[in-house]
């Protein structure tokens, strides 16, 4: 179940002083309800956004989180999950869950796993059981999970390993065997009469060559959806950006498309540019348990001894319960905290430090993709770039 609707586009303007761009308003239907694209989606890798209550997630506008198939699977078990009917009942979220296929993860364990043809055999990190991830596997997880969205099981290519670049051929070996585990994961998602929606993954490292040979293979498979996969893996900033730029806007422009991993606050609206619809990233989260901070006029660490008797909030444009605090009933405020309570918390190793400066940090990408919704509406999207890109350097 997935339905996709292109609401308005970032058109040049009829004098020509504007050329457009390739971004683009939507709306995307899926079985546990609407989300409004572009859109930035917290990751949720246990079943839970670290450190934030899901009540807090709806209160600063999530509309869909992510799964990890791959932990889930090792912990708790396919058991418990299917008890629950699958993960919106386990972890109580009644909106859209997107699972990813457990890839990353596998390819991330190095030396512990064997990739073959017919999947992968690697060693459980929870336990050191010997276990096997296939497209088949993947698709049957997944569908235990029951998430709204279904990712096939590709091979994440690296970058570089052990200093060595990874060269085109090795990099076209990796394409194409992701790309016949499309097919089994299409397959296999079909036998199981699975209800949700599968999208395909475009591999093919850093080479734009391949990508567009990746591209027209699962262009061809007709997928519901498709992502960009294979970036943010270690490589410089400019080869992403050039695979940004290449990518996302040569696939259908009917369907949606999802950039995996990606990034900065900068990434997500140069990733708008190109005609992206959907984003996840660990760095909102990441970073604020690290104590680094988002905001309108740059990025603000926490931990600076100029932070520790500073009465203001971490940006007092931001509207989030950690800077702005919610008026109760009676008038009086609840939250709205200082950056000198903050610095406090994080030097003391408090555990709500993390937590508020989660909320901060996650309002601050569900926002950002708010005002770029609101600047595709008013036909505005250039202007806001350039307001973006002015704050953003001003500096805290």
């Amino acid at each position: 179940m997935l339905n996709f609707e292109v609401l308005t586009t970032d058109a040049p303007s009829a004098d020509g002083s504007y050329l457009g761009t390739h971004a683009r308003r939507g709306q995307l239907t899926l079985n546990h309800g609407v989300v409004q694209t572009p859109i930035f989606m917290p990751v949720g890798t246990y079943g839970t956004v670290k450190g934030v209550m899901p009540r807090s997630l709806e209160e600063m506008g999530a509309q869909i989180i992510l799964g990890n198939t791959f932990h889930l699977w090792m912990r708790p078990g396919l058991d418990v999950m299917q008890s629950f009917g699958g993960l919106h009942g386990f972890e109580r979220w009644n909106k859209p869950i997107l699972t990813d296929s457990g890839g990353f993860q596998v390819w991330s364990l190095g030396a512990m796993r064997k990739i073959t043809e017919e999947g992968v055999t690697f060693a459980s990190p929870v336990n050191g059981d010997k276990l096997f991830m296939s497209p088949e596997v993947s698709m049957q997880i997944q569908t235990t999970l029951n998430s709204d969205i279904v990712m096939q099981l590709d091979e994440c290519t690296p970058y570089e390993t052990k200093g060595h670049l990874t060269t085109q051929a090795e990099a076209r070996k990796s394409m194409e065997m992701s790309r016949r585990w499309a097919v089994r994961s299409k397959d296999e998602f079909a036998r199981l009469e699975n209800p949700n929606a599968l999208f395909g993954i475009v591999q093919g490292g850093m080479f734009p060559d391949l990508r567009q040979e990746s591209l027209d293979a699962l262009v061809a498979m007709n997928f519901p959806g498709y992502a960009i996969g294979g970036v943010s893996v270690g490589e410089p900033k400019e080869q992403m950006l050039e695979i940004m730029a290449h990518t996302p806007h040569r696939l259908p422009a009917h369907k949606p498309r999802y950039l995996m991993g990606v990034g900065t606050p900068e990434d997500l609206v140069q990733g708008v540019a190109d005609g992206v619809d959907m984003f996840d990233c660990v760095m909102p989260t990441r970073n604020a348990r690290n104590g680094t901070m988002f905001t309108r006029f740059g990025d603000l660490k926490i931990r600076n001894a100029r932070h520790k008797a500073d009465h203001g909030p971490l940006d007092s444009t931001c509207t989030c319960y950690t800077c702005h605090g919610h008026t109760r009933a009676d008038g009086s405020v609840s939250g709205g905290f200082s950056r000198a309570y903050l610095h406090h918390l994080d030097r003391c190793g408090e555990m709500l430090g993390p937590m508020l400066t989660t909320i901060h940090n996650l309002h601050y990408y569900l926002n950002l993709m708010r005002e770029m919704r609101e600047a595709l509406d008013a036909g505005q999207f250039g202007s806001f770039r350039q307001t973006f890109a002015q704050d953003r350097a001003r500096g805290v």
